[in-house]
C-alpha cells in the first residue's frame, strides 16, 4: 500500500488503500494493473537485494503502479499487456537502483522518472509490433474534441479534482477527489498543496488560451500538482517563501505540459510526468544557492 501511496510521496497505508479504491472506482482494469506493477516492482527490488528501508516504505513500488496503470490505458486490457508491466516493471526497478546511484550525488530523487523512461519507451515502440499493436488504429494521441478557450463553471470544478486524479491518469472527477481524500488522510498541508496547485494549473492553462476541455480533463493540473506537493514540505521545508516557490514551480511545470505534449503526440507518447520530473529537478537544485530556501534532508 504505501507502494501505492508514494505516487505522490506519501508513506501512509491508508492512503495507499484510498489511492487503490480510486484506481477501482476509476475502472477494475486500473486497478488490478496498479497492484500488479507495485507488486513485481517490490519483488524486483527485494530480489536484487535493495536497501530493506526502501522498500519498506514503498519507494520501490511506486513507479511500478504507474507503469501498470499507464500500460493498460495505452495498449488495452490483454495478456500482452500484462507481459509488458511484468517486464516494464523489472526493468524500471533496475533503472531506478541506476538512477538512485547517479542522482544521489546531487542530493536528488529519482521521483517518477523510471516510469516515465519505461513508459515513453513501450509506448513509442508499440505500434512496431502486431501482437502488441493489435486493434489500434493510430499511433497519435486524439486531438481534444472542442478547441474552446471559453471556461465553464464545470470545466473549472471539474479540473479542479482532475488535475490530482490525472496523476493516476483518471479523468473522473470524483475519482479525483478520492485521491484527495487520501492525500489529506496522511498531510492537511499536502492536500492544501495539491488543491492549490490543481487551482494554479487551471489558470496556466486557462490564461494562456489551452483548450478548455483540456484544462477540465485536469491535464494542466496534475505536473503542477506533483511539482508544489513536492517543493512544499516534502523536499522542501515549508516557509512563506518555500510556499510561493512551490506555486511558481507548478505555474512552469503546467506551461512545459504544453510544450511535452505536443512534442510527444506525433510519435503516440504522452507528457507522463515529465515535466514533474525536470521542474522539480530543476528547482530542488536550486535550493543550493537559494538562501530563502532549505532543503528537509
Amino acid at each position: 500500500m504505501r507502494g501505492v501511496a508514494q505516487v505522490e510521496f506519501i508513506s501512509n497505508p491508508w492512503t495507499g488503500v484510498l489511492f487503490i479504491i480510486a484506481l477501482f472506482v476509476g475502472g477494475w482494469q486500473f486497478g488490478v494493473f496498479g497492484l500488479l506493477g507495485t507488486v513485481v516492482a517490490t519483488l524486483t527490488a527485494v530480489a536484487l537485494g535493495i536497501d530493506r528501508k526502501r522498500v519498506l516504505i514503498g519507494l520501490e513500488g511506486f513507479c511500478g503502479a504507474l507503469i501498470g496503470v499507464s500500460l493498460v490505458l495505452y495498449l488495452g486490457t490483454n495478456w500482452m499487456t500484462v507481459v509488458l508491466t511484468i517486464a516494464g516493471c523489472i526493468a524500471g526497478s533496475v533503472l531506478t537502483a541506476a538512477m538512485v546511484t547517479v542522482l544521489t550525488q546531487y542530493n536528488l530523487p529519482t521521483f517518477t522518472a523510471p516510469f516515465c523512461v519505461i513508459t515513453t519507451v513501450i509506448v513509442v515502440a508499440a505500434p512496431t509490433f502486431e501482437r502488441v499493436w493489435r486493434g489500434h488504429t493510430s499511433a497519435a494521441l486524439p486531438a481534444p474534441v472542442s478547441t474552446s478557450t471559453t471556461l465553464t463553471w464545470s470545466d473549472a470544478w471539474h479540473g479542479l479534482f482532475n488535475g490530482i486524479g490525472q496523476i493516476f491518469f483518471q479523468d473522473k472527477w470524483y475519482v479525483g477527489l478520492i485521491f484527495l481524500v487520501g492525500i489529506a488522510v496522511a498531510s492537511r498541508i499536502a492536500a492544501v498543496a495539491a488543491v492549490l496547485a490543481s487551482i494554479v494549473g487551471i489558470l496556466v492553462g486557462w490564461g494562456l488560451g489551452a483548450p478548455t476541455e483540456s484544462i477540465g480533463k485536469g491535464l494542466y493540473g496534475y505536473n503542477a500538482v506533483l511539482t508544489a506537493m513536492a517543493l512544499a514540505g516534502i523536499f522542501v521545508v515549508l516557509t512563506p517563501a518555500a510556499g510561493v516557490f512551490a506555486l511558481v514551480g507548478a505555474a512552469a511545470a503546467a506551461g512545459l505540459t504544453a510544450a511535452l505534449t505536443n512534442f510527444f503526440t506525433p510519435v503516440g507518447g504522452h507528457t507522463l510526468t515529465w515535466p514533474f520530473v525536470l521542474v522539480t529537478w530543476i528547482f530542488l537544485a536550486s535550493v543550493g544557492t537559494a538562501h530563502a530556501l532549505r532543503r528537509t534532508g
